[in-house]
């Protein structure tokens, strides 16, 4: 008996697994589509590496011997385990029991991640979602390592190694709060837009961005009187003052008391994509959930579109 595993052609042990479960060389040779000699060829070379007849003629077909017995359980169970490593694993997300950890600045928590957590819990309600803020310059390490497993960022964040997809493109809207004497109008001057006081939306504590771009290119300026760290922060702000403020449009159509006001300049809106790392990218739950993210995106899509 030949103890080694590389002398051990793992065809041979389909034919074993076949011969077992036919009890006859023509069976199993039907069942593996192969010749009939092939497999008398085959059953040779495991009696020569087994040192055991494995199968004996009996009036009632080829009878199993006490060894070949012995290996049915194991060879199965073999065949089994190669059997799932070669294919890819089916995801159910119904009985789905995991849990992904994703990466997103307040405004993608908000846009993305709410109307995702809605949908989420319809289709997989077994799956749990841990939402981290996205810490520049270690989002990439982190997706590397399997510490975050989908972040979404924009493409201009995001690493060349890294695999994404665009959502969708955001565009930028005035708002102020309903009572406010712009909202009354629903109109407003570019004079009037640089009069107001301004809320603004910082991480990093700045008192200009894109607007600010904009308007300086007009040799124009505007107040900004507040700068926040937190989207969530701004209707409030609305609400207690008289000031107004530029914001992401899917932000500002998920608060109520906010009323979108035509902006009188143009102000260069952006991509919302997500990005993954490779070591996930084949993984059956993750396309699932990257699939959804798609959905939702699109959904709201259309919902801003109407």
């Amino acid at each position: 008996m030949k103890n080694e595993l590389r002398s051990l052609d793992l065809n041979l042990l389909k034919a074993l697994g076949a011969l077992l479960e036919e009890r006859s060389v023509t069976r199993a040779a039907h069942r593996l589509a192969i010749s009939q000699p092939a497999v008398s060829g085959m059953l040779v070379k495991l009696r020569e590496h087994f040192g055991d007849p494995l199968f004996v003629r009996t009036p009632d077909g080829m009878m199993p011997t006490a060894r070949a017995e012995e290996l049915a359980g194991p060879v199965t169970q073999i065949l089994r385990d190669i059997t799932q490593l070669l294919n890819p694993p089916h995801f159910d997300p119904l009985s789905a029991t995991l849990t992904f950890t994703l990466a997103a600045t307040d405004y993608a928590l908000s846009a993305v991640l709410i109307p995702l957590i809605a949908e989420l819990k319809s289709r997989a309600p077994g799956i749990n979602l841990a939402v981290r803020p996205i810490i520049d310059g270690q989002v990439t390490q982190q997706l590397a390592r399997g510490d975050v497993d989908l972040a979404f960022l924009t493409p201009e964040t995001t690493a060349e190694e890294l695999h994404s997809r665009s959502l969708y493109q955001e565009e930028y809207v005035c708002v102020a709060h309903r009572s406010h004497p712009a909202a009354q109008r629903l109109s407003m001057t570019l004079e009037q837009f640089c009069h107001y006081e301004h809320v603004l939306v910082s991480t990093e504590g700045k008192f200009s961005g894109p607007t600010d771009e904009k308007l300086a290119e007009l040799h124009l300026e505007r107040r900004v009187g507040v700068s926040v760290n937190s989207f969530h922060a701004v209707p409030e702000i609305l609400r207690l003052t008289t000031m107004i403020a530029v914001l992401p449009r899917r932000l500002a159509m998920t608060t109520h008391d906010l009323v979108i006001i035509p902006m009188p300049l143009t102000v260069p809106g952006f991509t919302k994509s997500m990005a993954w790392h490779a070591r996930r990218h084949q993984d059956p739950a993750h396309r699932w959930l990257r699939a959804l993210c798609v959905e939702v995106s699109q959904q709201d899509d259309i919902t801003l579109a109407t």
